[in-house]
């Protein structure tokens, strides 16, 4: 995938899980990426120095996604400090904590909303005037099994959010593609990464059974999905696709 190489690329949180492993594929390819962190200031450093020792190129830029208008910001922080973009990669997300139903209130729910939903509204949206500069280019989102059978216990309000994501990835295509610009999203199963640090052993144990493979997923096991609907030579005829990645557990 030579097409990658010298591509400018943002992927929103980078510093650890699938963001961490696609900001290294991505470097690898030859692309410039900035590495986006909020809290993981040295997780987030400890990804652009493997990238930069191997070769690469990589520098970090931080933000706050929940609060209104960052996304905004840090697109245009990071297209001026590469010089433009062609891949954006919506990857940050969160439950902002397993709460059941009935204890649901009107801040968890902005909470979720502004990170998993608003934050990607407002990232796409400042990044498709960079990318129609470039002569279009490519936007991957990053859906979730749960937008498909509801969730774990606690996460309706997450679940509910990737099912926007995965309505808004299919509406974006349509009408971005006549400007070249290609809109698609993977939808991971359970992956281990830090997102699921707090989950019992016992459910990872009953959600690992679940899985026809065998086995949970790795962060690395998202990065050829990603990869692919990042490249024009790949999937230059792919947009608004949900791309799932769970090993079997759902066929959609």
């Amino acid at each position: 995938m030579n097409d990658l190489a010298d591509k400018r690329v943002l992927i929103t949180g980078a510093s650890t899980g699938i963001g961490a492993a696609a900001a290294k594929a991505f470097a690898a390819h030859g692309a410039v990426v900035r590495v986006h962190y909020n809290q993981s200031r040295d997780e987030a450093e400890a990804v652009a120095t493997d990238i930069v020792k191997a070769g690469g190129r990589a520098d970090l830029i931080q933000a706050d996604l929940t609060q209104p208008h960052t996304a905004e910001s840090l697109v245009h922080a990071a297209a001026k400090s590469m010089g433009g973009l062609d891949i954006l990669v919506n990857n940050a997300g969160s439950l902002c904590g397993r709460t059941p139903f009935g204890e649901w209130d009107d801040a968890l729910y902005e909470r979720v909303m502004a990170l998993n939903v608003r934050a990607v509204i407002d990232a796409c949206q400042a990044a498709t005037p960079y990318l129609d500069a470039a002569g279009g280019g490519a936007i991957i989102n990053l859906g979730s099994i749960a937008a498909v059978d509801g969730g774990g216990p606690g996460s309706g309000h997450y679940a509910a959010a990737k099912a926007y994501v995965h309505t808004l990835t299919r509406h974006m295509a349509r009408d971005l593609a006549k400007r070249n610009i290609r809109v698609n999203a993977i939808a991971p199963g359970v992956i281990a990464t830090p997102f699921h640090a707090k989950t019992p052993p016992e459910r990872m144990a009953a959600m690992r059974a679940a899985v026809p493979a065998g086995r949970v997923g790795e962060p690395q096991d998202c990065v050829g999905p990603i990869l692919f609907l990042a490249s024009d030579q790949m999937s230059g005829y792919v947009t608004g696709q949900i791309l799932h990645v769970n090993g079997g557990q759902l066929m959609p």
